[in-house]
């Protein structure tokens, strides 16, 4: 993975998207249903693409709407959708769209009654504190992507991303629709012009911001922060969570800046990712070089991605931590600070987060629950109390109230923000120090991810192989102890490939968007049993994909 000479450098005018050539072709360009880069296809987060590709315009977003509302008619569904966007240029005329089609169908949609953007955890937040009224939401955003790029995802009425089968519901049904002109089978699209969907009874508003944000201190102790003086600098990275980080910082009386915010949807102010584009991803040291620059006039520093269901943490101490770092600070610290939560509890991980996480789930005592990746695997158990926290190693996580009751059941990068200050503001350190307690405790890991270039056919196969399939019986000097290809967690599949010894592991994935495959890998021997792990690791897929 080679990294571009500008990395970490603020970007230039050349690497600015054309915003208004982005919005005319949401408008002008219409998708070839042939073309499956031009049909709708949801990910893990929903669908994302770009009108300059054809992969996200008009038809797409009226497609997937009218798909969502005959969802909600097969389901029974009839309480209200909350309807959120974030500040990617292509979120205000996609929200637009959804509107219209969603007023003509008879669905009573809540919009943000201050007109500002939503973040992803607010929606989820809304969904679950209404959900004795069956709502279930929408989110346009497409996260950390560049801003050329375009997302809708669906939360249903657990809160959290929706399964495979409703996803792939409501795909298939939007590609019918986009086949059939938009017509077809069910009357086709129903829309009506954006002023009557305002105007519709339907329509109503809701205050996102303070629904949210007042409910806080019922998940963090913010009141420690408060008394504790922290001094907060929060970047929101020109993403939703701006006007909730001062918000945030006026209503409970924090010691807190807004780094930047300004909310450009060409975000020009960002520093390039490690590729060179420009990517709101707060989990980069490169995208986030501005804030680990300054981190010096704070005690501590935090950002967010676009919709703020990811987070980062900057220290004065260490800069950036890797997310896998304060993920282990995070889950020790809760576990033993949260006394409504229940003994039986237990810690979410997905597959390829660090193996920290498993000893220091060990050391207090905790059952651990190792799901494929994907937050969607925590909706249950954070929904019913029995996780009481869930996270992921791309820096996405959320945990329980304090008393122990459900939170929210999407990622939530503020609150994740704000716990990494309650902590500093409890213990008088901050989570870099107590990561370097774990490390003494426990021993300190290597991590890392690799893309290996592969056909889609060996993709295909990988995400099918069984532990058969797999004959190595080392790996790095060390015996295998496991050959996974469903997660000992839940038995779900994988979709791929992990190997466990005693001091390492790695974990093999195909990649959804690209004619490569994903090594994560991880030792707890070193950089140099690292390098190891990944080369045998790299053989080991090819005689498997070979075999």
């Amino acid at each position: 993975m080679s990294v571009h000479p500008r990395a970490g450098q603020p970007a230039e005018r050349s690497d600015l998207v054309d915003v208004p050539r982005l919005i005319t072709s949401y408008y002008a360009v219409h998708p070839d249903p042939a073309d499956p880069a031009q049909q709708v296809a949801f990910g893990t987060s929903g669908h994302r693409g770009s009108s300059l590709r054809g992969s996200f315009n008009e038809d797409h977003i009226v497609a997937t709407s009218q798909a969502i509302c005959d969802y909600r008619a097969s389901q029974g569904y009839t309480g209200p959708l909350f309807l959120g966007r974030d500040t990617h240029a292509l979120s205000e005329p996609a929200t637009v769209s959804a509107l219209e089609v969603f007023a003509a169908n008879g669905v009573t949609v809540l919009i943000d009654s201050r007109d500002g953007f939503t973040p992803t955890p607010a929606v989820s937040h809304a969904i679950l504190v209404n959900r004795h009224r069956g709502a279930d939401g929408v989110v346009v955003t497409p996260s950390h992507n560049p801003p050329e790029d375009g997302g809708f995802k669906y939360n249903p009425p657990n809160g959290g991303p929706a399964d495979t089968d409703v996803t792939k519901w409501i795909q298939d049904r939007a590609n019918e629709l986009l086949r059939a002109g938009l017509r077809g089978a069910g009357g086709g699209v129903r829309r009506v012009t954006y002023a009557k969907a305002l105007a519709a009874p339907t329509t109503q508003r809701y205050d996102f911001l303070a629904a949210y944000s007042d409910d806080l201190g019922s998940a963090v102790d913010l009141e420690a922060v408060a008394g504790a003086q922290v001094r907060i600098g929060a970047d929101p990275l020109g993403g939703a969570s701006v006007a909730y980080w001062a918000y945030i910082g006026e209503r409970y009386k924090l010691d807190l800046a807004v780094v930047n915010p300004v909310v450009d949807p060409a975000f020009g102010f960002m520093t390039l990712d490690w590729d060179g584009k420009i990517r709101m991803d707060c989990s980069s040291p490169n995208a986030m070089a501005s804030l680990i620059g300054r981190r010096a006039e704070y005690q501590l520093a935090t950002g967010n991605d676009a919709d703020a269901d990811r987070h980062g943490i900057v220290t004065p101490d260490a800069g950036l931590m890797n997310p896998n770092h304060f993920l282990a600070v995070a889950i020790d610290y809760l576990y033993r600070n949260r006394e409504g939560w229940g003994a039986a509890a237990a810690i979410g991980k997905t597959l390829v987060s660090s193996s920290m996480i498993d000893r220091v789930a060990a050391d207090l005592g905790r059952t651990l629950i190792e799901v494929p990746v994907g937050f969607k695997w925590f909706v249950p158990g954070l929904l019913d109390g029995s996780v009481a926290f869930g996270g992921e190693e791309s820096a996405g996580a959320s945990f329980l109230r304090r008393d122990g009751s459900v939170w929210t059941t999407d990622k939530d990068g503020i609150l994740l923000c704000l716990l990494a200050s309650e902590i500093l503001a409890r213990t008088g350190r901050t989570p870099s120090e107590h990561y370097r307690d774990l490390v003494a405790r426990h021993g300190e890991p290597a991590y890392a991810r690799l893309d290996v270039a592969s056909t889609r056919e060996e993709k295909a196969v990988l995400g099918k192989l069984s532990p058969q399939q797999v004959t190595a019986t080392s790996l790095a000097g060390e015996p295998i102890t496991a050959k996974l290809t469903a997660a000992p967690g839940n038995g779900a599949a994988i979709g791929g490939l992990k190997v466990v010894t005693e001091s390492g592991w790695f974990a093999a994935r195909p990649s959804g968007t690209e004619d490569v495959y994903k090594v994560y890998a991880e030792s707890f021997k070193g950089p140099e049993h690292l390098a190891e792990i990944q080369t045998e690791a790299r053989e080991v897929v090819a005689d498997a994909l070979q075999g």
